[in-house]
């Protein structure tokens, strides 16, 4: 067994992933700290932006808003989040977020368990602009 020391993670280590819209920042992750029951991160949605709609069929979702105001389909279904309001998301349930207030949101995400293989982790159910050949957030970390 890998023993992993603990390791600060600064976001500027980070590279932003856009492939579902908004700036996803994995930032504990399997590579950059050893994880080994999930990966925690930031995304960053301008006002305006939305991340994509998708879904996880291994892992369930935590969510935490810091800063702005979102909302986030669940199956469809409309919800508002404001800054200091959590969210578990289950797996397999369908999920976007949307920034509909005139500041930069920020949300912090943790998912787990991890999938089998981190491409297996999430699932696109519509396109985004930016969404081509870009690899998952879990696979865009800072090297250790």
């Amino acid at each position: 067994m890998t023993m992993h020391r603990p390791r600060i993670v600064d976001l500027s280590e980070t590279q932003p992933n856009r492939r579902r819209g908004g700036d996803l920042r994995a930032m504990l992750t399997p590579t950059a700290v050893g994880a080994t029951s999930g990966f925690m991160g930031l995304a960053i949605v301008q006002p305006g932006d939305r991340i994509g709609e998708h879904y996880h069929p291994y892992s369930e979702e935590f969510v935490y808003v810091v800063n702005g105001l979102l909302e986030v389909d669940l199956d469809g279904e409309p919800h508002r989040m404001r800054p200091d309001q959590g969210l578990l998301i289950p797996p397999h349930v369908r999920h976007r977020f949307r920034n509909v207030g005139d500041v930069e949101a920020r949300m912090v995400f943790h998912l787990g368990p991890l999938a089998p293989r981190p491409e297996l982790g999430h699932v696109d159910t519509e396109r985004t602009e930016s969404g081509e050949g870009v690899a998952p957030p879990e696979r865009t970390e800072a090297a250790s």
